[in-house]
């Protein structure tokens, strides 16, 4: 039986309202740009419409995204998904790899033309986007817009992972430890598993106590096992949960102790040198 691929830590719309969130806005050397970012970044949206409205409208690609960003968001203006895209597609048509990569989140969470969506994707993870990247990866994991191919997947989970994408990394180690586009190689999946762990990615770290539990790719240990259970369970992975509570039954007090005082001293140190 094929295994799957195990699920994305951050839903579709997640994503799609992280990118909105993070995205900061453009900038470019014109003084009445710059007095929009100034005014932008007071909270002075009505400011900032006015000076960037010109420039986008003029084909100024870094206006046209932060026009985008506003409507998405409601700042100055009613909320807009409509004009939202409309002024993203300008920007991303002109080679705005952020612009595409909402884009692609765009048609593949609220229009569901999964299609256009790889191909947003794959503009911008050809320029590099980290989470374009991710993204690409995923569709072809999943088979949406594009065949699925694990080994694409694969390819686009690295690039991803290298640039330091947590999901990139954690879903790279579970094609490693599923053998799905990659040899399988349970060392390399915990060393991407760990990378992502180390950022603080609860499914990473839940699959962390899966391989000390199998003793796959790492010795076996049930109070690492234990630990990495607790910490992904605190970090709402409900797997872990399970996986905890279970191997508490195959573990002496004095062991549970261990994991329980490892776990805390490993979120002290956020994660690292665990």
């Amino acid at each position: 039986m094929e295994k799957l691929l195990l699920s994305s830590q951050n839903p579709l719309l997640f994503r799609l309202i992280l990118a909105l969130l993070l995205a900061g806005v453009g900038l470019n050397a014109n003084a009445d740009f710059a007095e929009g970012v100034a005014a932008y970044e007071r909270g002075d949206y009505a400011t900032a419409l006015r000076a960037w409205q010109p420039p986008a409208e003029q084909g100024d690609a870094e206006a046209q995204f932060n026009l985008g960003l506003m409507y998405a968001k409601g700042q100055g203006v009613p909320k807009d998904n409509k004009a939202a895209e409309q002024w993203y597609r300008r920007t991303a048509e002109q080679g705005h790899a952020a612009a595409q990569n909402i884009l692609g989140l765009l048609n593949d969470v609220v229009l569901q033309d999964y299609k256009a969506s790889a191909q947003w994707y794959r503009r911008a993870a050809e320029q590099g986007h980290a989470d374009a990247q991710y993204n690409l990866g995923w569709m072809y994991a999943q088979g949406k817009g594009v065949p699925q191919d694990y080994k694409t997947a694969a390819e686009w989970f690295r690039r991803a992972a290298e640039q330091g994408v947590a999901n990139a990394q954690y879903n790279l180690g579970v094609l490693y430890e599923n053998g799905q586009g990659v040899p399988q190689d349970y060392k390399a999946a915990v060393q991407w598993l760990r990378r992502a762990a180390e950022q603080g990615n609860a499914g990473a770290q839940g699959m962390l106590g899966v391989m000390y539990g199998l003793g796959k790719g790492v010795p076996t240990d049930y109070v690492y096992t234990h630990m990495w259970a607790n910490i992904a369970a605190s970090g709402g992975e409900k797997n872990a949960v399970e996986l905890r509570n279970f191997i508490e039954k195959q573990m002496t007090p004095s062991q549970i102790a261990e994991a329980q005082k490892l776990a805390r001293e490993c979120v002290r140190r956020q994660y690292k040198n665990c």
